[in-house]
């Protein structure tokens, strides 16, 4: 049996496509400065699971992600300072490649798997550049009441746990304190099913902003909400308590299988705006963000099908906030 190739020394081919990727990501997504800025991203990195240990995988290959894939990936992934990543199943083994790739300044805080054929076997996650952004100190995974007498449940509540628990962390940056909340909402076989989660999620975001109003925290939500369209019964419940989409991806496809007026707004990143009673407005200035098209330069001959398993199905998401001045 061949040895394994070193993850560290990529061959030729690969070094030449990740110098590609970062020049157009030069031009698309601004640097990290000390004291200036923060870059918070989003990605549904499709079945981030198991991995074939070359930098090509045979045909027929299961996985098809590949070494030189977990390069790729680590490119748009260092760009930011911590970025929520939606469906790391299991099996964690591509997961520790792609941190021996972005080095030993990134870390990872990540929940146990999900259970049950709705939980898909999988985990939330945060990767973060330590160089850049702590944790400070909180770490949970959210539940919600439910009601056991049936006559007391309201139409269209939940009526269980999320199918995959939403987790919320705190971090530190530049003196500022911020705390993100990642969830994957279960699609379900229609777009009605998602409403339940998606109003109690809105629901208990509201109610810990208002607990947490004294505290004037920073609260965002970001992950992949499976909200359909922004005129859609998903997107209203979405942004029932006063969620406020980021401006920046407003309109922007998520998927890599969305076509021109059929577009999607899976994955959000959204937060409480000014104005709202006793819920604490993001003291962060949104200066920027958008959405990062791999199609282009990583299809190469392949399906777009094939080109999701490789890299993924969904578009990175991303915002750069502003540090307030004399933080």
């Amino acid at each position: 049996m061949p040895p394994e190739p070193d993850i560290h020394a990529p061959i030729a081919a690969v070094k030449a496509q990740v110098a590609r990727l970062d020049a157009a990501l030069d031009a698309a997504v601004p640097p990290k400065r000390a004291g200036n800025n923060i870059l918070v991203a989003t990605w549904n990195i499709r079945a981030l699971s198991d991995l074939t240990k070359a930098w090509t995988s045979p045909q027929g290959a299961s996985p098809k992600r590949n070494f030189a894939d977990i390069h790729y990936l680590a490119a748009y992934l260092r760009r930011f300072d911590v970025i929520a990543v939606q469906e790391i199943r299991g099996n964690l083994r591509a997961l520790r490649y792609l941190l021996k790739v972005l080095g030993e300044n990134w870390a990872f805080i990540l929940t146990d798997v999900s259970g049950g054929d709705p939980g898909n076997d999988e985990r939330l996650c945060f990767l973060y550049d330590t160089e850049r952004v702590k944790t400070s100190g909180l770490a949970c995974e959210l539940v919600v009441w439910i009601e056991h007498e049936p006559a007391k449940v309201k139409p269209g509540a939940l009526d269980r746990q999320f199918a995959r628990t939403p987790y919320a962390v705190s971090f530190l940056s530049s003196g500022q304190t911020f705390t993100l909340v990642t969830l994957h909402v279960n699609y379900g076989k229609k777009s009605a099913d998602r409403i339940p989660e998606l109003t109690a999620i809105a629901q208990w975001l509201a109610g810990w902003a208002e607990r947490e109003f004294d505290w004037n925290h920073n609260l965002i939500a970001l992950g992949d909400f499976n909200v359909d369209r922004s005129d859609d019964p998903t997107f209203e419940a979405f942004t029932s308590t006063g969620l406020t989409p980021a401006p920046p991806l407003d309109g922007l496809p998520r998927t890599i299988f969305d076509k021109p007026d059929t577009e999607h707004f899976y994955d959000q990143i959204a937060w409480f705006t000014k104005g709202q009673l006793k819920r604490p407005a993001l003291k962060l200035e949104c200066r920027g963000g958008g959405q990062l098209d791999f199609v282009g330069e990583l299809r190469g001959d392949s399906t777009l099908v094939e080109l999701s398993w490789h890299i993924s199905d969904h578009y990175p998401l991303w915002v750069e906030f502003a540090v307030p001045s004399g933080e």
